[in-house]
């Protein structure tokens, strides 16, 4: 089991300091593949809420969609439970900003617990659909299936195999690769509209590049951002932990 405490005495990575509350939930993201596509910002901007600044790396929006598994979620002391604490999950993201500091929004969160997507839903205010998921390694590769089975939501589908290359690594600050991936809030909208962040903490990503075989992926199509056809920048990560506290409202703009 991780030290979760000790997380917060490696901080100086952070872009701005930790929060002075308590934390509250603990989780380990494994076998992680980013996989990000660029785009018109007029196209990602468009469907974000009011309140929220879309953020851009050279001019352009980046869609990232992130297939994993996860260990040990759930609130201090009971991340543990079978069935609830250990799942797949797969991501789509973009970028954003709110008072000041970057973070990442999520059009979608699929995850094959029925729990966990329903205490997300409604204790964190995300997108988190049910998903039928399956993630194995073989002779090195993370081969990843997963189909969105969320009654009312659009259908989406990821299948292939991705792995790491090459040595580890950490981004060096001004990079694209840092800009994508060292971000340590989340943002979510809930049911009246309001913007709330949930800010997370772990060490610095421990990056490789990667390769992978992507056979299907239309998890973002159902927002209309269908991928455009152009190979994707690729990261992988093996390993990270990651302790996080509950969300809070920000004071936002046109709220």
């Amino acid at each position: 089991m991780p030290d979760w405490s000790a997380l917060l005495d490696r901080r100086g990575h952070r872009p701005y300091p930790l929060p002075e509350r308590g934390w509250h939930m603990t989780m380990s993201w494994l076998d992680l593949l980013f996989a990000h596509w660029s785009f018109e910002p007029e196209l990602v901007r468009a469907l974000l809420p009011a309140g929220l600044e879309l953020d851009t790396f050279d001019g352009r929006a980046w869609l990232g969609v992130v297939p994993f598994r996860m260990e040990h979620v759930g609130p201090r002391g009971l991340n543990w439970v079978p069935g609830v604490s250990a799942f797949p999950e797969l991501n789509v993201r973009t970028y954003v900003v709110a008072d000041g500091k970057p973070g990442v929004w999520f059009f979608s969160l699929d995850a094959a617990s029925r729990v966990a997507v329903r205490s997300a839903r409604v204790g964190f205010h995300l997108p988190y659909f049910d998903a039928r998921m399956r993630c194995e390694e073989r002779e090195g590769w993370i081969e990843y299936r997963s189909e969105r089975r969320h009654r009312g939501q659009p259908e989406g589908v990821f299948e292939g195999r991705y792995r790491g290359v090459g040595e580890r690594y950490q981004s060096e600050p001004g990079t694209h690769e840092q800009w994508l991936t060292e971000r340590y809030c989340l943002y979510a909208q809930d049911r009246a509209g309001r913007i709330r962040r949930g800010e997370i903490h772990h060490e610095q990503w421990p990056l490789q590049r990667a390769e992978a075989e992507i056979e299907t992926c239309t998890v973002s199509d159902g927002w209309g951002l269908p991928l455009p056809d152009e190979a994707p920048l690729l990261h992988f990560v093996r390993r990270i932990d990651v302790v996080g506290w509950l969300l809070t409202p920000v004071a936002v703009k046109n709220q």
